[in-house]
């Protein structure tokens, strides 16, 4: 049963490798886990050093050590995300750590603005609580290299958890943010806009807070200090505008109809050569073509693609069956679809053309994708 299980379940995504699941999620580590685990290892060198004189080589691998338990911080962050979102009933598909900490892979959007704050606000106090336990812990740990581990294990976890409250996204306080806006508006995109914007704000904030340190500190901006800025902010602002290009393109799914995307549809025996089929469409003013077997029920959709790519010279010798995708019953689609039932329907079955049917199942048209991506972009 357990090897059976372990078949079934699909490869860990590219760049990634899985370390386990938590809340019926898996949990998987970046590549690029390495690079910043290596990095933090150099960083605390120095002060490994300080702590511990003579350890030589192993200091690296003392701040190696530092780094796991950080991520194991990070990793509960993420596991609070997980289970408070199974507890409301969402799927959560995977958990990862990466460069710049860890994502949860919640499956859908939260359906209450009660549900996206609760959701969003567990991860930040999940790290202010292991960083307050990490300061109770400093008090009755001996010195050397266990107190310095917890000591960098309460900075980190207060850091990342008053860090991520602040009301932007993608932060986590973005989140909660558009939680309270979307109650107080009922809007959940009016809730995302302003959150978006927010983190926007947050990302030029952040590209000055060397200078605001080194001022409170009386000390001088290092190089590598306004580095990080820049790739913090970067990352801040390109959440950000993602949202906000999200919000826009759910403002406008109200809007898509498919009968009104619907292309007029022609239909043709299987045996009809390219040539005749197109020309019959010109002549029906019809923008598909399905082909039908003998008695009549539809069994392909012709393709554009294949079209445009075979040379006029042969159509007339080529049989439209032979252009034609067969009409799995995935590609079948009701007419009566609309908004966002449409884009999530197209998301899990991605194709060039759809059959539209009436309730009925008597054929209404053919759904072009490239006419849904212009109807989306001309909105």
């Amino acid at each position: 049963m357990g090897d059976a299980a372990r078949q079934d379940r699909p490869a860990a995504p590219r760049g990634t490798f899985r370390l386990g699941r938590i809340a019926d999620s898996d949990v998987l580590v970046s590549r690029s886990w390495f690079l910043v685990a290596a990095l933090i290892a150099v960083v605390m060198a120095p002060r490994v050093d300080q702590v511990q004189p003579g350890l030589g080589p192993w200091k690296y691998v003392a701040g190696l050590v530092f780094a796991v338990l950080l991520y194991l911080s990070v990793l509960l962050h993420e596991a609070s995300h997980a289970i408070a979102a199974r507890h409301y009933g969402y799927r959560v598909s995977s958990i990862t750590l990466h460069f710049l900490g860890g994502m949860t892979a919640i499956e859908e959007e939260s359906r209450r603005p009660r549900h996206e704050f609760v959701i969003s606000v567990v991860g930040p106090l999940t790290s202010i609580a292991v960083g307050a336990a990490a300061v109770g812990l400093w008090f009755v740990t001996p010195g050397g290299l266990i107190q310095l581990s917890v000591e960098a294990l309460a900075f980190a976890n207060l850091l990342v958890g008053l860090l991520n409250l602040v009301p932007g996204l993608p932060l986590d306080g973005g989140r909660a943010l558009q939680a309270g806006v979307w109650k107080l508006t009922g809007s959940r995109e009016r809730g995302t806009v302003v959150a978006g914007w927010a983190g926007r704000v947050v990302a030029f904030a952040v590209l000055g807070w060397p200078i605001l340190v080194a001022e409170l500190l009386g000390t001088e901006p290092r190089l590598l200090d306004f580095a990080l800025a820049g790739v913090v902010a970067a990352f801040l602002w390109t959440g950000a505008s993602a949202v906000l290009a999200h919000a826009r393109l759910r403002s406008r799914m109200p809007r898509l109809d498919v009968r009104a995307l619907a292309r007029p549809l022609l239909l043709v025996p299987v045996d009809v050569s390219v040539a005749e089929a197109v020309r019959r469409a010109q002549a029906a003013a019809a923008g598909g073509i399905v082909t039908v077997d003998q008695d009549g029920r539809p069994v392909g959709i012709l393709s554009e693609a294949a079209l445009r790519r075979m040379p006029e010279d042969r159509r007339p010798w080529a049989a439209v069956g032979t252009l034609t995708r067969t009409i799995a019953p995935e590609l079948v689609l009701p007419a009566d679809l609309a908004g966002e039932s449409l884009l999530t329907t197209l998301q899990q079955n991605p194709a060039t053309e759809y059959l539209l049917v009436e309730p009925d199942g008597s054929p209404y048209g053919v759904l072009s994708v490239h006419d849904v991506d212009r109807a989306l972009r001309a909105g």
